[in-house]
């Protein structure tokens, strides 16, 4: 293969055609087989088929008319890209502003040993600012990637800066390997971490939305073995109750069994490396498989996330505060910041320590304390909010729905359970000052401890509701390039939020204060 930057215009891999099609075809074999088992008749399997084979000619037709279109060349100074079918365009990105290349392959693209190339400049995410190549050979694109982010394909095993590259010491349940040349392996997947995917609210929501749409799929294919007519005299027969606890119990177990399995393909193969010695590498995927590069220069410190099943455990996922990450969640995959899947708490500390560089984890520590206050409020929103649902018990006991007695004991489970978020929500929150970051946690649903570069703080929004200012508390967002642009501490007091500003970036709120 010549060069990749000999200035020369390429087209995309010619393959790419036959995946685009394979991907709209795919679906076709299995909807084929329950109309097949559901006794369809045979007119109707057979338009069904055309229509589905005319759709995948014509996308087809696209990829190839978008293949013909698409040309991009590489020279010593930019990344130039032609592209579009109905309206022409012709972009560049100036090479000293790349900052990350990605390589995505879905199952179709991996099928044909093809990938896509996404280059970004690392700007808060937007569409214009990335340029896409889908798709490139797999080789080609390995090879695009080294040269655009290191200005070649060197195996050198000593990193920019002259030191030697070193694969340092996985921490235990961790599977060892050799790295590739020029990489430090920071964490490799352990399978046994599989078992907190079914710990993950989001994780298990995901799969019962998609049993749901499964659900409304196959209806006619139950109904045509009689299922529902089973499950009617089993009602019937059986007390209603151990039915509805039987049925919670099956959402359950197949939600968290969904969710092990939807991790399995999110997270298998996953390795978290450092290039060059200044560049982050999360590599993962099952069917599809992605790797996902982050200059250390664009990272302003790191995320803790602690669902509440998931804290229970002693697990924890990582995320990076870092500029230029999108922030939304693509096709239900975990967004680019994500340095860790949900792991055990402490090897979730120990990647942070790696990746920042730090002896210690930061997010690790005692943390300062919040006012009495604060957890006043918190019990009083907490009372409100199970208010609700004594009152539909309460409605339910007068039409006569449910014995008497029923309420009573809604109230005493909903204000228990109220009072005990609400102390948890206080427990967790606190913040802390150290020489180089500011660490601040909060939350019960899901529990963030972030540790936030103070020389990545560029300001401060100080916000006080009515019921705050009775209380001479404040809510205090430092406001940063990365990540999610402001990270609050909530809820502290008026006089420690202000020095705590102070302590960390001196000088910055001074002008904005009332003397006295």
């Amino acid at each position: 293969m010549s060069s990749v930057i000999d200035g020369q215009w390429r087209r995309l891999d010619p393959k790419t055609i036959a995946a685009a099609a394979t991907l709209v075809l795919a679906p076709l074999v299995p909807t084929a087989a329950v109309m097949l088992l559901s006794n369809a008749k045979p007119a109707t399997l057979l338009i069904t088929t055309l229509i589905w084979v005319g759709i995948a000619v014509l996308i087809a037709g696209y990829a190839a008319a978008e293949w013909w279109l698409t040309w991009y060349r590489i020279t010593e100074e930019r990344f130039e890209l032609r592209h579009g079918v109905l309206t022409r365009n012709h972009r560049w990105i100036p090479r000293e502003r790349i900052r990350s290349v990605d390589l995505t392959a879905d199952p179709g693209h991996r099928l044909f040993r093809v990938t896509t190339v996404k280059i970004g400049t690392g700007g808060q995410a937007s569409e214009g600012n990335d340029l896409k190549l889908d798709a490139i050979s797999r080789h080609h694109a390995e090879s695009l990637r080294q040269e655009l982010l290191f200005g070649g394909s060197s195996t050198s095993d000593t990193a920019p800066h002259g030191d030697p590259v070193t694969v340092p010491n996985i921490a235990a349940g961790t599977a060892a390997a050799s790295a590739e040349p020029g990489e430090a392996v920071l964490a490799r997947l352990n399978p046994a971490w599989f078992r907190y995917s079914a710990l993950t609210f989001s994780f298990v929501l995901i799969v019962w939305g998609a049993i749901g749409s499964a659900v409304g799929s196959f209806s006619e294919l139950l109904k045509a073995f009689g299922f529902f007519d089973s499950v009617a005299h089993a009602v019937l027969v059986s007390s209603l109750w151990l039915v509805i606890a039987a049925g919670l119990v099956i959402a359950l177990v197949v939600g968290a069994l969904g969710a092990i399995a939807l991790s399995v393909e999110m997270w298998w193969g996953f390795r978290l490396t450092r290039e060059r010695g200044d560049t982050l590498r999360v590599k993962r995927g099952l069917l599809t498989t992605r790797s996902i590069s982050l200059e250390e220069r664009r990272l302003r410190g790191v995320e803790l996330a602690e669902p509440l099943l998931l804290r229970w455990a002693r697990g924890a996922r990582l995320h990076a505060v870092a500029t230029g990450l999108n922030q939304k969640q693509e096709e239900h995959q975990p967004d680019n910041k994500t340095l860790l899947p949900p792991a055990p708490r402490a090897e979730a500390q120990r990647v942070a320590a790696e990746v920042l560089r730090e002896g210690g984890p930061p997010t690790e520590g005692e943390l300062r304390r919040h006012p009495r206050a604060a957890l006043r409020r918190r019990i009083t929103w907490a009372l409100v909010a199970a208010v609700p649902f004594i009152a539909a018990a309460a409605v339910a006991a007068m039409i006569g729905w449910v014995p008497a007695a029923v309420p009573a004991a809604v109230g005493v489970v909903a204000v228990a359970v109220a009072l005990g978020f609400a102390v948890d929500a206080y427990r967790s929150l606190g913040h802390r000052v150290d020489d180089r970051y500011l660490i601040a946690r909060s939350g019960t649903g899901i529990r963030r401890t972030v540790a936030l570069q103070r020389d990545g703080i560029i300001g401060w929004r100080i916000t006080r509701t009515v019921f705050q200012r009775r209380s001479n508390l404040m809510s205090i967002g430092a406001t940063t390039a990365a990540g999610n642009s402001i990270y609050e501490v909530h809820d502290v007091g008026t006089g420690a939020g202000l020095a705590m500003a102070e302590e960390a970036v001196p000088g910055l709120l001074a002008p904005f204060l009332q003397p006295g």
